[in-house]
C-alpha cells in the first residue's frame, strides 16, 4: 500500500496522531543517521509543532489532505525559510534563506511536515553523493555502497523509512538514479510542471525538482502537490494539472510500448539487462504493444551534457565571490578574496565543472564546444519526437549498474557515463520516472525507467501502476528499514 494512503488512513480514523506518527519517524533518523548520513540538518522541534496542529484541525472535525501529517525530507538545495540551506557545500555551510521555495511552499499548505534537509552532491552535482563537503550518504541496501546522486539523501531517507516521501531534484539523472540504486521510486518531470523558485540553481535549462516515494501512488500525490504555474518562475509552465491518482489501470490494453536499442548491450550489467527484460515481457503480460525502437544519437547525450550543464553552472556560481552571501576568506586585495573564497568554498568536482563550463563558453571555442552541443541537443529531442509518434511510452534501464562501492570509482569520466540512460531526457525536457524491477546476486535493486512525451506523466503513472501492481518489487524493504 502506498505510505502516505496508510499514514493518511491511520490519522483519519485516528489510530495514530500526527505527533506520534512525527515522533515514530524522527525516532528513526535518530537511530539509523550514524549509519546512513541521509540528513544534513533535522528539524525536529518545528516538526513536531506542525504535527500538533494537525493535530488540532483533526480534533477540530477539519477535513485534511493526503498529505497533511507526513513526515517527508526535503533536499537541501531547496531553500527553505529559517531553516539552514547548505547545497552540501561550505560555501553555504551557515546560510539560513530568508524566502521559501515554491515547492516547500506548497507542501507545508498541504500539511506536510517537513523533518529535516537530506545529503546530497555538493550544489548536486555528481552521480553518488560522494561529492557532499560534509559527509557520505551510505545506501540502505549495503551500508558500504553509495545511494546515487546527487539527490542520494533522499533517496536513502525514504528507502530506510527514515520519511516517508522527499523532494529532490534532476538535471542529467539526479531523482531518478538514486532511485534505482536505493529500489524506491523517483520521477523528473516535464522541464517547468514544477516551480524551481527557490531550487539553487545547478543548470538551470535542465535542473527539475521532482518527487520520491516507496511506490508510484506516493509518488503521483506528491507531484500533484507541488505541480503547477508559478509566477516567480519564468519558465513554468501555465497548464491544468491533472488528477494523478485517476491515472491507475489495471490493463495496459492498447498500450504502445518501445525498448530504446540504444540503452542495451555493451556496458550494461548482465543483471540489469536481465531485470529489465523480465520487466518489458511483464508489460506485454499485461495487454501493451511492445517494439524496439532506435534513438540513434541518444549515445551523445552524455558528451553534449557535459558541455551544456557545465557552462550554465560556470555562469549560476558566478555568484559565489564572497562578496554577497556564504563564506568569505579575508585578504588584503578584492582579487584575492574573490580567488581564495572560491578556492576554499568549493570542493574538486564543482571546480572542475566550473572549469570546463568557462572553457566551453570562452572566446574562441564557443562555437565549437556549447554551440555544438546545444544542436545535438536539438536532435536529441528530434529522436524523442520520431519515436513517440510510434508509441506512447519509452523504457531503458535507469543505469547501466547497481549501486557500487564507496571510493570504487573515482575516476570523473566514469562517474559521468553512470547517467547515460537518464541525461538525453533532461536535455529533451521530458519526463522521465524510475522504479524497482528486480534484485541482482548481491542483493542490490534494479531500477526501470519509464520516458515520456511532454506533459505525459499521467502515462509513466498509468504504466507504472500497472507494472507495479503485478509485480512485489516495491514491497522489499532492506534490512535497515524502520517500519513506522
Amino acid at each position: 500500500m502506498s505510505a502516505i494512503r496508510e499514514l493518511h488512513r491511520q490519522l483519519t480514523q485516528k489510530a495514530r496522531s500526527a505527533v506520534e506518527i512525527t515522533q515514530a519517524h524522527l525516532d528513526s533518523v535518530q537511530a539509523l543517521e550514524p549509519t546512513l548520513h541521509s540528513f544534513i540538518s533535522v528539524t525536529a522541534d518545528q516538526a513536531l509543532a506542525q504535527a500538533q496542529q494537525i493535530d488540532e484541525k483533526i480534533a477540530a472535525g477539519d477535513e485534511i489532505g493526503p498529505l497533511a501529517g507526513i513526515p517527508v525530507g526535503i533536499k537541501d538545495n531547496l531553500c527553505t525559510r529559517g531553516i539552514r540551506t547548505t547545497c552540501a557545500s561550505k560555501f553555504l555551510e551557515h546560510f539560513v534563506p530568508p524566502y521559501e521555495s515554491t515547492a516547500t511552499q506548497r507542501l507545508a499548505e498541504a500539511g506536510a511536515i517537513c523533518i529535516g534537509k537530506t545529503n546530497l552532491d555538493e550544489f548536486a552535482m555528481g552521480s553518488s553523493t560522494e561529492n557532499s563537503a560534509f559527509q557520505l550518504t551510505a545506501n540502505p541496501w549495503d551500508p558500504a555502497r553509495v545511494p546515487g546522486g546527487s539527490s542520494g539523501g533522499s533517496a536513502a531517507a525514504v528507502a530506510s523509512g527514515e520519511c516517508a516521501i522527499a523532494l529532490g531534484s534532476d538535471t542529467g539523472g539526479s531523482i531518478r538514479q538514486p532511485a534505482a540504486f536505493c529500489g524506491v521510486v523517483g520521477l523528473k518531470p516535464t522541464y517547468g510542471l514544477v516551480s524551481r523558485y527557490g531550487l539553487v540553481a545547478f543548470a538551470s535549462s535542465l535542473d527539475q525538482i521532482g518527487p520520491f516515494g516507496r511506490t508510484v501512488e506516493d509518488a503521483a500525490i506528491l507531484l500533484q502537490a507541488v505541480a503547477g504555474h508559478d509566477p516567480k518562475d519564468s519558465t513554468s509552465l501555465k497548464v491544468e494539472i491533472p488528477d494523478y491518482t485517476q491515472c491507475f489501470k489495471p490493463s495496459l490494453k492498447g498500450r504502445r510500448i518501445g525498448v530504446i536499442q540504444e540503452t542495451l548491450g555493451e556496458g550494461i550489467d548482465p543483471a540489469v539487462e536481465t531485470a529489465v527484460a523480465a520487466a518489458v515481457k511483464q508489460l506485454q503480460e499485461l495487454g501493451a504493444e511492445v517494439k524496439t525502437i532506435s534513438c540513434p544519437q541518444f549515445r551523445y547525450g552524455v558528451s553534449a551534457y557535459y558541455i551544456i550543464a557545465p557552462s550554465e553552472a560556470s555562469a549560476n556560481l558566478a555568484r559565489y565571490d564572497g562578496v554577497k552571501y556564504g563564506l568569505r576568506s579575508e585578504q588584503s586585495s578584492l582579487l584575492s578574496m574573490y580567488a581564495k573564497t572560491r578556492a576554499e568554498g568549493f570542493g574538486p568536482e564543482v571546480k572542475r565543472r566550473i572549469m570546463i563550463g568557462t572553457y566551453a563558453l570562452s572566446a574562441g571555442y564557443y562555437d565549437a564546444y556549447y554551440l555544438k552541443a546545444q544542436k545535438v541537443r536539438t536532435l536529441i529531442k528530434q529522436d524523442f519526437e520520431r519515436a513517440f509518434g510510434e508509441v506512447d511510452v519509452l523504457v531503458s534501464p535507469t543505469a547501466p549498474t547497481t549501486a557500487f562501492k564507496a571510493g570504487d570509482v573515482d575516476d570523473p569520466l566514469s562517474l559521468y557515463l553512470l547517467d547515460l540512460m537518464t541525461i538525453p531526457v533532461n536535455l529533451a525536457g521530458l519526463p522521465g520516472m524510475s522504479l524497482p524491477c528486480g534484485f541482482d546476486a548481491s542483493g542490490l535493486p534494479i531500477g526501470l525507467q519509464l520516458i515520456g512525451n511532454v506533459l505525459r506523466e499521467d502515462l509513466l503513472f498509468e504504466v507504472g501502476h500497472a507494472y507495479e501492481q503485478a509485480t512485489d518489487w516495491h514491497t522489499r524493504r532492506p534490512a535497515i528499514y524502520a517500519a513506522q
